[in-house]
């Protein structure tokens, strides 16, 4: 069939999208999301204005207040916006800062060494996703101050986003008298509910854990979040002095080996940027840099790895070349200084990057002008430069300290290269073990375990594997399954703790070897997704306090040997229902049989049931365990995918997840027990089900 011929398609049809009505327009480009995310990256845009002036020098305090009216407010001493005219627009400075994309004190050079802002577009955004942004600067002499509605400058007539609004260009306030010497700007938004869902709201804890992370970034800065939404107003504040070096103290818990080191140091790089000549036209240029380097670590008895990495203020979660230069440098110095020392004897094999990582909290990070970022969420550091002068400052500072004299330092430097001589061996040793098990299983196959119940089917897409608590629920299981694409897998009651076991203790566990065994992917830095025997992992354990013990244990599990599962949304928890309502006269339509999952669930249905004049069996039976079941209210419940609930297990931010497992789950009591007891006043004793 030929495309029916429509010639009305011409530049009339063209929408142009001019300065901030692109970004209404397309606001997942500018924030990513229109949620809870989204609305976070606008605070974190004003907030990271206040931190690079902090950076620059300039300022040493950031206030964030969350008021009760949705709306946000960030005050920091830093200079102040410029209030005089810029020469090209003739408008106010803050009033172009706020109204055009790309436009700031970023680009040139003169104002700022190191930002973590880059594009100027922060403020902007957040002004064109507003609906109502208040900007007052105080700058001597005297406080001035300009209103904006969806990005356009005027006057309100009142408080709040929905007072009158009239357009105006300009300063339109003018306040009280500036000290000399006293400055600061003050930004007050209320997010556009056109623009955000309704349920995008500032995440109290977020903004605290990244505000805390900032202040050990930027020593010397204070950082205070107030939150005037509860019945009683929350206030944190955070200021470390010591910076980086107690920001490694904080995320170590192991028993350690070392002290803190800093390795400090710088390295320049010639970099080739276009920049504006006399004449206005872009002409690609060869441009000095600068780069800093400051890294803290320390080695625990511990063997998991916790790196974290920084360029300026911005945090780095998938690392790029500074730590890439980083991972070489501590490497190359370990196998130099281990030779030199004969703690490497001729005949031994170079030390591995995974043996010096072993055990090792590190926080890196670079400052540098405009740095180069992979992708548009600077995840990952691209600037090439910083892996040679990165990895030049870690050989120098770190072959001082493994070299050093002193006694102290002599002591800790001997015990971590025994340390890292130690892993080595550990893993030379399990990788013979490995080739050997493996000619052994070439030999003969390994057999799946026999208390396994598999299924026929082989298409990843359908297949589950159910882990069921205890042998009775199994045989009920087995009745209710299809056993077409369902597989089930008994274990006995709790397994091991495995937050707190050595991975020899964890492989020594029959329940933990045979569920990672079943799952058929391996475990750890050995995991391959691709090799997971089934496309879903569904633990169903009973509905009880047991049972959530026992899905517990299980998602430690998974979230430390086996996290990409997790990751990729693949580990589910069944929810087996609590009550059952027999229903003596059911009305046309109605099951016979009526099942709750909760106690509220439960008097809610009763009280509607009664008002339908409908009557049930007295007492509506509650279930102890899934062994009360018959095959066929199970399979009804809880596995049959057209009527059962799933409840999907994921992780949004992967080290908040392990912070809150270690604290949950890990070794140290202390912090459990304050947790424990914090908790126990918020519970509601009416609630308790005892």
């Amino acid at each position: 069939m030929a495309a029916p011929s429509d010639n009305t398609y011409n530049a009339a049809h063209l929408l142009v999208l001019e300065g901030l009505e692109a970004v209404r327009k397309r606001p997942g480009m500018y924030i990513g999301s229109t949620d809870t995310r989204g609305l976070m990256h606008c605070l974190w845009e004003i907030i990271d204005n206040g931190v690079d002036e902090a950076l620059a020098g300039f300022a040493s305090n950031v206030e964030v207040t969350i008021h009760t009216d949705g709306s946000v407010e960030v005050f920091d001493d830093g200079r102040g916006i410029p209030t005089d005219k810029e020469p090209k627009t003739g408008l106010p400075g803050v009033e172009v800062v706020a109204t055009k994309l790309h436009a700031g004190g970023k680009f040139g050079g003169g104002s700022y060494n190191a930002t973590g802002g880059l594009h100027g577009v922060g403020l902007s955004v957040v002004n064109a996703l507003s609906s109502r942004v208040d900007i007052d600067v105080d700058r001597a002499p005297a406080q001035q101050g300009l209103s904006f509605r969806r990005g356009v400058p005027g006057v309100f007539d009142g408080e709040g986003p929905d007072a009158p609004f009239t357009p105006q260009s300009g300063i339109t306030r003018k306040g009280k008298k500036v000290a000399k010497g006293r400055s600061g700007t003050r930004i007050r938004f209320w997010p556009d509910r056109q623009i955000f869902t309704k349920d995008a709201r500032i995440e109290l804890e977020g903004l605290v854990g990244r505000a805390r992370q900032t202040s050990y970034i930027v020593p010397g800065l204070g950082l205070t979040i107030t939150d005037l939404r509860g019945e009683e107003p929350v206030t944190e504040t955070f200021r470390h002095e010591g910076g980086i070096a107690e920001f490694v103290d904080f995320l170590s818990h192991g028993e350690q080996v070392t002290d803190v080191l800093r390795l400090q140091g710088h390295g320049s790089f010639t970099e080739t940027v276009p920049l504006l000549d006399d004449h206005g036209h872009m002409t690609p240029q060869e441009v000095e840099r600068e780069l800093g380097v400051d890294i803290a670590l320390k080695w625990d008895m511990g063997y998991e790895t916790t790196v974290r990495s920084y360029v300026n203020v911005i945090a780095t979660p998938k690392g790029g070349t500074h730590v890439s230069g980083f991972e070489q440098g501590i490497t190359k110095t370990f196998n130099e200084v281990m030779r030199a020392t004969k703690a490497l004897k001729v005949n031994d094999a170079d030390v591995i990057k995974d043996d010096v990582l072993e055990g090792l909290t590190a926080v890196v990070t670079v400052r540098l002008a405009e740095p180069q970022f992979e992708g548009q969420t600077k995840e990952i550091l691209g600037t090439p430069a910083a892996r040679n002068i990165v990895r030049k400052v870690v050989s120098a500072e770190l072959k001082k300290y493994l070299t050093s004299s002193k006694r102290d330092e002599k002591a800790a430097a001997k015990l971590v290269m025994d340390k890292v001589a130690g892993a080595a061996r550990t893993r030379l040793t399990l990788r013979q073990q490995k080739e050997t098990q493996r000619r052994k299983n070439a030999l003969e196959s390994s057999a799946l375990p026999a208390k396994l119940a598999d299924c026929r089917a082989t298409d990843n897409e359908r297949t589950e594997l159910f882990i069921v608590e205890g042998d009775s629920a199994l045989g009920t299981a087995k009745l209710a399954r299809n056993s077409e694409y369902q597989a089930l897998l008994p274990i006995r009651g709790k397994i091991l703790n495995v937050q707190k076991a050595s991975v020899a203790d964890m492989l020594k566990n029959a329940e933990c070897a045979s569920i990672i065994q079943v799952v058929g992917a391996g475990s750890g830095r050995t995991f391959d997704i691709e090799a997971a025997r089934y496309g879903r992992i569904i633990f169903m354990a009973d509905a009880d306090s047991d049972g959530a013990h026992i899905r517990c244990l299980l998602a430690t599990l998974f979230f430390k040997y086996m996290p990409q599962l997790l990751e990729a949304g693949r580990v589910y928890t069944a929810v087996p229902p609590l009550h059952r309502i027999e229903l003596t006269n059911p009305k046309k339509g109605m099951d016979k049989y009526v099942y709750t999952y909760s106690d509220d669930e439960l008097h809610r249905k009763l009280a509607e049931l009664k008002k339908k004049n409908v009557r049930w069996k007295e007492p509506a039976q509650r279930y102890k365990g899934l062994g009360e079941m018959d095959a066929d209210q199970l399979q009804e419940t809880t596995m049959d995918p057209r009527f059962r609930t799933l409840r999907r297990l994921t992780v949004d931010d992967a080290a908040e997840a392990a912070e809150v497992f270690e604290l949950l789950m890990g070794s140290e009591v202390a912090p459990r027990k304050e947790f424990i007891v914090q908790g126990a006043y918020e519970v509601d004793m009416a609630t308790l089900d005892a």
